[in-house]
């Protein structure tokens, strides 16, 4: 997968990123936010534990474009595939591939438990335990089928103002569906208004991106100085389950990215690296979703398929999540001295797969799954789930980093599939360049990539594209946007 000359794979496909000191570098600078955070947290909690608002209030600014932007590259991106039957089968393709996924996910940490027992030993009495400290963590569950219900949204004004993912998903695709019925041609008004208001976003983005390593100093700073390094050593092995049972899926990922889809996974680790610190910076994986949403596309994803399968992951496919849920509920047991049979261990999966997707969006969703399958199966009294809260923030890393990756290949699994992927343009994003309009703008190379695109126009070459799978500007005329400064 490696390219011999980038600047001949990018004259054809993309522009050359504007090479930049690597102490300019975002990586660089949320590297040392990251570094002093931990530091200040360490040896100054108290001032580490005040700085939570910093990192809310970067992750506010993110949550503030997110449900405008997945609305407005779902509306543009079906509107650009053109086909309703085809939207379909990428949904459906998504949800099959999720399903197949976390399943595996739970499976596999349910043998790292009984491998590792890392709860082994410990004898908790479950007479010294109380419910409240785990009823302040965790909000109200949701029954099958009301999560299927909470989908649907009872205002569409609602679900954008209440930032709802999967209500603007819905509506969005609805939207799209019907400029495919009506004709782009009859609503290129509205796609050309969409466009614009896009762009600005894109631009938005950008500038926010100038601040996130504040957000990630603050973000790290309160988890270290809120809970403590010295928390590693009181839950040493189920931590150490955790991340050694991380480091192995995302091993298995790289399999399935290859086979698959034809990717190679370091090579694009290397790619997203900024996306990817900001996420374990913040702890977050909504942080990032904008850039990885548009990184995605600059490597060759259409936007269709992008729009569709990230915000839908982010609430059916958490596998670093499905990891943690099985390794959690082993440790639990062997915590109060149950060694659970293979029939125990089948139907303990069955609850933690129907209760992990009920529980999207509610707030202590671990804890609520974890709870509902102890109610269930009666292994372990329900409060001996708030033995966890220490632990809980310690794993966020561990399941930032699966569940953000788990996604993108998802997305490059699904975009082969659905015949909606560009190897050719991959390549060129992985060897640096910027393969679209939209990526330039988000990204901050909006001014280099005009220079670039009106030089290959002077000299006979075709325009790049408004975005990956999308128009150039003589393929879909009624619907490009009319640049204002021409």
């Amino acid at each position: 997968m490696r390219i011999n000359d980038p600047s001949t794979a990018t004259s054809t496909i993309g522009i050359p990123a504007k090479r930049q000191p690597f102490y300019k570098s975002l990586f660089f600078h949320l590297a040392i936010a990251v570094v002093l955070g931990v530091a200040i947290g360490h040896f100054f909690p108290d001032i580490g534990a005040q700085l939570k608002p910093l990192g809310d209030g970067f992750i506010r600014l993110i949550k503030m474009i997110i449900a405008p932007l997945i609305f407005l590259v779902i509306v543009t991106g079906i509107s650009a595939v053109g086909d309703v039957k085809s939207v379909g089968r990428v949904g459906v393709k998504a949800l099959v591939y999720f399903t197949a996924a976390t399943s595996f996910a739970l499976v596999f940490g349910l043998i790292v438990a009984n491998i590792v027992q890392p709860g082994k030993g410990l004898d908790i009495d479950p007479s010294t335990l109380s419910e409240d400290a785990l009823d302040g963590k965790t909000g109200e569950p949701l029954t099958p089928a009301e999560f299927v219900l909470h989908v649907i949204p009872d205002s569409v004004v609602g679900a954008f103002a209440t930032n709802t993912l999967l209500q603007v998903l819905f509506f969005a695709i609805f939207f799209g569906a019907a400029v495919i019925v009506i004709g782009p041609k009859r609503c290129a008004p509205v796609l050309s208004l969409m466009e614009l208001v896009l762009e600005l976003i894109f631009k938005i983005m950008s500038w926010i991106m100038r601040v996130a390593p504040i957000g990630a100093f603050g973000a790290m700073g309160f988890i270290i100085g809120q809970y403590g390094i010295e928390t590693l050593g009181t839950y040493g092995m189920l931590i150490l389950a955790c991340y050694g049972a991380a480091v192995v899926f995302i091993g298995l990922l790289f399999l399935v990215a290859w086979f698959f889809a034809g990717v190679n996974l370091w090579s694009f680790i290397k790619y997203i690296k900024d996306e990817l610190l900001l996420a374990l910076g913040t702890a977050s994986t909504e942080a990032v979703m904008p850039r990885i949403m548009t990184k995605l596309t600059n490597a060759g994803c259409s936007r269709a398929t992008v729009g569709l399968v990230v915000p839908t992951g982010y609430s059916f496919n958490l596998d670093g999540a499905a990891i943690y849920l099985s390794i959690s509920l082993l440790f639990l047991a062997q915590a109060f001295g149950h060694d659970l049979t293979l029939p125990q261990q089948l139907a303990a999966l069955g609850v933690l797969l129907l209760t992990s997707k009920g529980m999207a969006g509610v707030p202590g969703s671990s804890f609520l799954a974890l709870s509902a399958t102890a109610a269930a199966l009666g292994i372990f009294p329900v409060a001996g789930v708030a033995l966890l809260l220490g632990a809980d923030r310690l794993m966020d890393s561990m399941r930032v980093t699966v569940n953000l990756l788990g996604n993108c290949v998802a997305t490059f699994v699904v975009a082969k599939w659905e015949k909606q992927f560009d190897p050719k343009v991959m390549r060129a994003a992985f060897s640096g360049a910027i393969t679209n309009e939209d990526s330039a703008i988000m990204l901050g190379e909006d001014e280099e990539y005009e220079r670039v695109n009106a030089q290959r126009v002077a000299e006979g070459k075709p325009s790049l594209p408004k975005f990956a799978g999308g128009p150039d500007e003589d393929s879909y005329p009624e619907i490009r946007m009319t640049d204002p400064r021409s």
